[in-house]
């Protein structure tokens, strides 16, 4: 539990983008088994009713996209009225694509991986941080990517949102910090999700999307600053940043790559 929220309240409050599927997803079952309140955003409508249906906690959901920052800002509001500031605020909604820049086609999947991936979860975080301010306390947590180490072929535009997303989060953590406010970068390896369904490779330690969700809560609610799941994987990144660029080159040169898809179950 959030015990230092606790304290202060019955019901821990949580605010989810990406909630209608994959991580997003998990992460409500498992706030809702802790009874917070949960406050979900997504795009699909049918997804999002059904699994407030589902939930047993005291539920408010926001059909938005997370690039639209004014419809963003109306859900966070919303919630704040009804609610209060929320303990914690999770950017879980994602995408990803195999993209090639030579294609000119590709230009538009670039422009919203990198728009729903990154400029989506500054959409999320922006309306809630004077209010967590006024209150000296609450989390703001980013879903990054071991994708984000270091540039991976065929990806492009994934790898360098999540490579954003990394820096951008540790850049908010430092200038919150002396708010109290906590910021978790949590950057896990491959899940079992609709997205990593696509991949026609082998996807080495994969993780069940329900088993993420409780080592994610646990490392939010431990306030981790970053960390890599699973704990296999942190010793592929510790690898990953060593191997010199020459190596790395060599290394991916026949690597898989990932198949162009679309992002409709966001």
């Amino acid at each position: 539990m959030y015990t230092k929220v606790m304290r202060n309240s019955d019901k821990i409050k949580v605010f989810i983008t990406g909630a209608s599927s994959g991580i997003g997803q998990a992460l409500c079952y498992e706030y809702a088994t802790q009874g917070a309140i949960l406050g979900l955003v997504a795009r699909r409508k049918d997804p999002l009713l059904l699994l407030k249906k589902k939930l047993s906690s005291e539920t408010a959901v926001y059909v938005a996209d997370v690039r639209d920052r004014e419809a963003i800002c109306k859900a966070a509001q919303d919630f704040i009225d009804r609610y209060g500031a929320p303990d914690i605020v999770i950017s879980s909604a994602g995408v990803s694509s195999g993209t090639l820049t030579e294609r000119e086609s590709d230009m538009d999947t670039f422009q919203a991986v990198l728009d729903i991936n990154l400029v989506g979860m500054m959409n999320t975080f922006q309306p809630f941080i004077l209010p967590m301010k006024k209150n000296k306390r609450g989390s703001l947590v980013g879903i990054s990517s071991v994708a984000g180490v270091r540039g991976l072929p065929g990806a492009g535009a994934y790898s360098a949102s999540k490579a954003a997303v990394t820096n951008y989060l540790e850049s908010l953590r430092i200038e919150l910090n002396e708010y109290n406010l906590v910021v978790t970068t949590i950057a896990p390896g491959y899940i079992k999700t609709p997205m990593t369904k696509l991949n026609k490779f082998p996807m080495p330690f994969l993780m069940a999307p329900e088993v993420a969700a409780k080592k994610f809560t646990k490392a939010i609610d431990q306030h981790k600053r970053f960390i890599v799941f699973p704990w296999q994987m942190r010793w592929v990144v510790i690898a990953m940043k060593l191997v010199p660029s020459f190596m790395w080159d060599l290394i991916m040169k026949n690597a898989p790559r990932k198949a162009k898809s679309y992002w409709d179950w966001l």
